[in-house]
């Protein structure tokens, strides 16, 4: 009877993970929408998706980190393309997102003109301040200041010719004071509830670019948010000794500025945070995951490599160093003790139009959530 009942507990805990699974890809399906606009900075992208996360936290019954709002507002300057975005090189009017991008630093333009080569990828119209430079890949990001060009990063492969005219409509609009916030909430302890071990993910992406193409961003970083989401939704119905708590940060994509902002103003001792697990790209994990910090703080890696193989969860978890590329730097800095990962293989989208819900396999998902559950549980001992 003991090994029935045993068996049954290891079956209802298994479909608590499976049903979170399903979860996470309604969560990702949800963020990497139309109508959230890549999580950006127009058609209010950004704001609907703290709404988002902020209805979700409040259904599982958690509550804010501070006062009564879930949101710590903050703002800075950023550079926006919310109308015309249209490239033609050689006659041959090109696709934004696909077969273009304009770097984000650029300012708005319309003009035509005969282009001169520089060297064997760049192109320029002197007089216009127009700058064509060929790539293997499209990445996207986010500036927060306009220069004196435009630069336009064209996919080679669109092209049969070498650029030799270009016409170009874009149209920009820096916003000088882009209010937004983290989205922070909290499930107290109930043996040490001023201890917390802290959760974390960015849910901004880079918005939109033009009037009609949107970066959806499910793997960078609506599958960190589904996961933070996850946990929070299991952590409101099994709370720990010590209080876990959950920080949704905006700003990432333009600089890591929505936990700069955090660390400066934290809305909970900063002293009083035993771990902060930071998480991004959370989609795939055929090859593992990567850990940022993990040679800082061996001991915490060393016990997360522990868990791991007891419950036998991911192929590999690979150490790295110190590292400022996600929202857990800035709590480092601090003095705070933080770990970064993020997951191994899989699709190569990053930053471009074809980071989608539909092709995210979600590989290791399941598996990340029992090792993260787990790896609490040992942070969780008193």
């Amino acid at each position: 009877m003991k090994i029935r009942i045993t068996l049954l507990l290891c079956f209802i805990a298994n479909l608590a993970f499976a049903q979170d699974s399903v979860f996470a890809r309604k969560v990702i399906d949800t963020l990497t929408s139309r109508y959230f606009w890549g999580r950006g900075y127009t058609n209010d992208g950004m704001g609907k998706a703290a709404r988002f996360i902020t209805g979700q936290f409040k259904s599982f019954g958690l509550q804010p980190m501070a006062g009564s709002n879930f949101v710590q507002e903050f703002s800075f300057p950023v550079n926006t393309f919310p109308g015309k975005m249209q490239v033609s090189i050689n006659g041959k009017m090109l696709v934004p997102g696909r077969d273009f991008i304009v770097s984000p630093e650029s300012r708005g333009v319309k003009t035509a003109g005969d282009l001169v080569q520089r060297d064997s990828v760049t192109y320029v119209d002197a007089e216009n301040k127009l700058i064509v430079v060929l790539k293997d890949k499209l990445t996207w990001s986010v500036a927060q200041q306009v220069a004196d060009y435009t630069l336009i990063q064209v996919d080679k492969k669109v092209l049969s010719q070498p650029p030799a005219t270009i016409s170009v409509d874009i149209e920009n609009k820096l916003i000088g004071n882009f209010k937004t916030g983290n989205v922070c909430a909290v499930v107290k302890g109930y043996l040490k509830p001023d201890s917390l071990v802290v959760f974390t993910g960015h849910y901004d992406h880079l918005g939109g670019m033009g009037s009609d193409i949107y970066f959806p961003g499910a793997n960078d970083n609506a599958s960190g948010v589904a996961m933070v989401l996850s946990l929070a939704k299991y952590y409101a119905a099994h709370p720990q000794p010590y209080t876990v708590a959950f920080i949704c940060f905006a700003g990432e994509e333009a600089g890591i500025l929505g936990s700069k902002y955090f660390t400066e103003h934290p809305l909970i001792p900063l002293n009083n945070i035993k771990l902060l697990v930071n998480m991004d790209i959370m989609g795939t994990g055929n090859e593992g995951i990567t850990v940022v910090n993990a040679t800082v703080y061996p001991k915490y890696f060393d016990l997360l490599k522990q868990v791991n193989a007891q419950g036998n969860y991911l192929v590999k978890i690979n150490p790295r160093g110190k590292a400022a590329n996600s929202d857990h730097y800035w709590f480092t800095e601090k003095g705070v003790t933080a770990l970064f990962m993020y997951t191994m293989g899989g699709i190569k989208a990053y930053h471009d139009v074809f980071d989608i819900s539909k092709t995210l396999p979600l590989t290791e998902f399941n598996d990340l959530f029992k090792l993260l559950v787990r790896f609490n549980a040992e942070l969780q001992r008193p």
